[in-house]
């Protein structure tokens, strides 16, 4: 099956800090930490200029959530401890993370790949598998075409890997960070896989790569030349035969295209703690905005809920949350709010809130439950 399939693995290039560096252009090209959950924005001097926190100035247990290639160079990598990070970089800009323009413009970039090729697996936020086989366009121009999309979509570049599999172009899209094409079939296998650390084949993790050094097996190519038996021994039957596959470039796995969506949710964090009775009015309006866009998401997908629940955390860290389950489906914004705020009704307001968030479950076709939805009069919110 491998042989004459087409299958890319796009990633987008150092995702979270590329974005970041979208609204702050002046740190391109410097060594650039994510992370950090008490990093403060940066401040706007007199002049117009902003003043950015520096990784020598942070105390705490946070962790690098991403890092510019720069910063990479100087060895600063995801998870890593910001105050080892910062023995590494001292001088690194230190910015917070911003989940909600992260989430944004994943969903841009995957969808202008839709325009061009449809049949993608998800596998998170910057990444994703698309099935090339059927396209009639040569393998280079279908990645140009994709790569300007993603620009054109986000102002961000992204590195493609084009292989008979999905194994071979997660490991393909790598190869040429960032902004790379890297095209390969398995007659590329021993000059462009095997000559890489075993570590790189997706599946081999830390423990699994130590066992096989112990064995004296470093490399893909090492993998590759050990007898399956010996790898079967140490490994175990299932395990030993996957790596002896997975070393020879085989991999079978169709892309999972669609999957079975269990709930639909929107939430929103805030900028700052919002008073349940102070800022009465900016909440209603964000929780109506969440349940609008819950419905948006319900009517695109093709589904309605039977369960409607919300989410608060409160400034204390303290998470509540509340469901209340409806006599019929629905994937009206109206009918949302005023389940979700039945639930409200059920939560003590008496501190401030950081977090709103608005959930759908219980998912089903809309036709399948013709009962009529209850009646029910607004209901006030937050006081």
């Amino acid at each position: 099956m491998s042989s004459h399939r087409r299958i890319a693995h796009l990633d987008m290039d150092a995702f979270f800090a590329s974005v970041e560096l979208l609204h702050y252009p002046e740190l391109r090209g410097q060594p650039v930490v994510v992370g950090g959950r008490r990093v403060g924005l940066p401040q706007t001097r007199p002049d117009g200029s902003r003043q950015f926190a520096r990784l020598r100035d942070y105390a705490g247990r946070g962790v690098v959530t991403t890092s510019t290639y720069e910063a990479r160079a100087l060895g600063v990598f995801s998870a890593m401890g910001l105050m080892k990070a910062a023995q590494h970089a001292p001088d690194a800009i230190l910015l917070p993370a911003s989940f909600d323009a992260y989430r944004d413009f994943s969903r841009r970039f995957k969808a202008a790949v839709a325009t061009i090729a449809p049949h993608i697996e998800d596998r998170g936020i910057d990444e994703i598998y698309i099935d090339l086989t059927e396209l009639p366009e040569d393998s280079l121009s279908l990645a140009r075409r994709i790569k300007a999309a993603v620009f054109a979509a986000t102002g961000l570049t992204c590195s493609i890997g084009i292989t008979p599999n999905k194994l071979l172009a997660k490991i393909a899209s790598d190869l040429d960070k960032p902004d790379g094409i890297t095209i390969l079939d398995q007659d590329d296998i021993p000059a462009r896989i095997w000559p890489l650390p075993a570590r790189r084949i997706n599946g081999i993790g830390p423990k699994a790569g130590d066992k096989l050094a112990r064995l004296g097996i470093a490399t893909i190519g090492e993998l590759a030349a050990a007898p399956r038996e010996l790898l079967c021994r140490h490994f175990g039957q299932r395990s030993g035969d996957w790596l002896h596959r997975a070393a020879h470039g085989i991999d079978e796995r169709p892309l999972v295209v669609e999957r079975e969506i269990k709930s639909v949710s929107r939430e929103s964090t805030f900028e700052r703690d919002l008073h349940p009775r102070q800022d009465r009015a900016e909440l209603s309006e964000i929780f109506t905005a969440l349940c609008q866009r819950v419905a948006a998401d319900l009517q695109q997908k093709g589904y309605a809920s039977r369960t409607i629940g919300i989410k608060l955390r409160f400034a204390d860290f303290q998470i509540v949350t509340r469901d209340l389950t409806l006599p019929a489906a629905t994937a009206d914004a109206a009918e949302i709010r005023r389940a979700a705020g039945e639930c409200l009704k059920r939560i003590a307001l008496e501190q401030r809130i950081r977090l709103l968030g608005v959930r759908a479950s219980g998912l089903q076709s809309p036709h399948a439950d013709t009962a009529a939805p209850l009646e029910q009069p607004q209901l006030p919110l937050f006081g």
